[in-house]
């Protein structure tokens, strides 16, 4: 008897090869299989050596030969085969042990380049399954370490491997190409394939969309509305980013990929409207973001108003009509759930004048849990913040993370109430949230993307009302700042973490 064994899942290998070799089993192999076995002290001969070929094109072709192939079709019942292999000076191989290269997993991996898809794109393994397969009234196939027990079982057997068994192994094995394949195709079809778009950011720019990778970003589907633009995309994009930061029911509504208002509530419509009564003038032709199914009610307060687009994690039935009397309203589904911190992050690009930049996604994992975690954040004042405070200052740093800097925003405990973004002096964020606030501020929490240089942006918000402030910290003159918040009553926290948004 002979076997093949060449496989990238080691797991049960070398004792499966062991009870083998205890049944006269020959054992022919390749690269690391055959390494791992002649590690174990097991006696095993190099495809090489019954090809006559070395491994070739660091081992693109290694099995691709008569004398494996023609080994694995011959039947045996088939005088005529068994001639034609002899006169070759083949030898059958009775069970053939395969699996394939880790494509998939590697399809999974947010940095996986397209050269390592390619190179983890087996090609003989497929062929010696595919050919065992076929042949599997002479040929056991085995591409499951969980089948060795029983192949190993039956072999020893005075009867042999049954019909039934090698019957199931070849339905497995069909299978297991079936999906490999499938994989590749799904990967290959999604990767760098461009979607061109109306235009850009602008009616004289050229655009066009690079769909993702298999396995990098969950699953996107639009079911309404007019076709996505280029600024569309961009602003559904940051406000999937916010919502998700949240577990309990989130919304927001987005202009120009900043937040004009962000909220949580008890049910989803009530954060929709809560967010987009935070500055309800901006959020006129908004685009919004839900971490729930956007249900019946929710659909009904999103078409009372105009608003560009939707994006959701699903989306319910009974909401579909009333969404639809909206012709032009987009509506799209994606998964925006909260990711733990083992789950892969994701790569982001954007190109500059020499090249493409590439960053890890920022996410505000130091918020995920609630307030305050042990001495976290770090309180520097002399007064602490209340227990209503410390809920708004964690609220409020989730959000102030996805607002375009230098950002100071002021909230309450589930809302925001003003938000100054992108300004070129921290002061004047401070202002421009003050200016943009539909309310009093009183009893407001503020946040600051970094740290305040100088107490005046400080003094500005204490002025406006604010009664916390968090802050990341570390300028040179935070004991001026700390300084001033003890001026004002205020309690500050430092989280020792920027969130820099460009």
């Amino acid at each position: 008897m002979r076997a093949l064994l060449s496989v990238s899942e080691k797991a049960g290998l070398v004792e499966f090869a062991r009870g083998l070799t205890a049944l006269n089993c020959e054992l022919i192999s390749t690269g690391g299989t055959a390494k791992a076995l002649a590690d174990a002290g097991l006696r095993v001969t190099a495809v090489s050596d019954v090809t006559g070929f070395p491994e070739m094109m660091d081992g693109r072709v290694k099995t691709l030969h008569p004398k494996i192939h023609g080994g694995i079709l011959a039947r045996r019942n088939e005088s005529g085969d068994m001639a034609a292999i002899a006169s070759q000076g083949i030898t059958p191989i009775d069970v053939v042990v395969v699996n394939l290269y880790p494509f998939e997993e590697t399809a999974k991996r947010p940095d996986a380049t397209f050269e390592e898809l390619i190179e983890n794109i087996d090609i003989g393994g497929p062929s010696m399954i595919r050919a065992a397969a076929k042949n599997f009234r002479d040929v056991l196939v085995v591409v499951d370490p969980d089948d060795y027990p029983r192949v190993l079982e039956e072999l020893r057997s005075a009867s042999g491997p049954s019909a039934e068994l090698r019957r199931g192994l070849m339905q497995r094995a069909f299978a297991h190409t079936a999906h490999y394949d499938d994989v590749i195709a799904k990967t290959m079809a999604n990767r760098d394939q461009r979607r061109a778009l109306r235009y850009g950011e602008n009616p004289h720019q050229k655009a066009y969309a690079l769909e993702p990778q298999s396995g990098r970003v969950p699953a996107w589907q639009v079911h309404q509305g007019k076709e996505l633009s280029y600024t569309n995309l961009l602003d559904l994009d940051a406000a999937a980013r916010i919502v998700r930061e949240f577990t309990e029911p989130a919304a927001v509504v987005i202009k120009h990929t900043n937040p004009c208002g962000a909220a949580t509530a008890q049910t989803i419509a009530d954060a929709y409207v809560r967010a987009r009564d935070a500055d309800s003038l901006s959020a006129f032709g908004g685009i919004v973001g839900l971490n729930r199914a956007l249900d019946e009610e929710t659909a009904r307060a999103l078409t009372s108003t105009f608003i560009e687009a939707v994006i959701a994690p699903a989306l319910e039935e009974k909401a579909r009509p009333i969404l639809a009397a909206k012709q032009n309203l987009r509506v799209a589904t994606i998964n925006v759930t909260p990711q733990l911190d083992s789950e892969l992050v994701p790569k982001e690009s954007r190109s500059f004048f020499a090249g493409t930049l590439v960053q890890d996604q920022d996410r505000v994992t130091e918020a995920r849990d609630p307030w305050p975690r042990g001495d976290f954040p770090k309180l520097v004042t002399k007064r602490q913040p209340t227990k209503d405070e410390w809920q708004a200052l964690r609220f409020a740093w989730r959000i102030c993370a996805h607002v375009k800097s230098n950002a100071v925003i002021f909230t309450a405990a589930d809302r925001t109430l003003a938000i100054g973004a992108g300004q070129m002096s921290r002061v004047d964020a401070v202002k421009v949230a003050v200016m943009k606030a539909s309310g009093s501020l009183k009893g407001s929490v503020a946040a600051s993307d970094a740290f305040f240089p100088f107490r005046d942006g400080l003094d500005e918000a204490a002025a406006a009302g604010a009664t916390a402030v968090v802050q990341p910290g570390g300028s040179v003159r935070d004991a001026e700042v700390i300084a001033a918040a003890d001026e004002h009553g205020m309690a500050m926290v430092f989280t020792g973490i920027r969130h820099f948004r460009h």
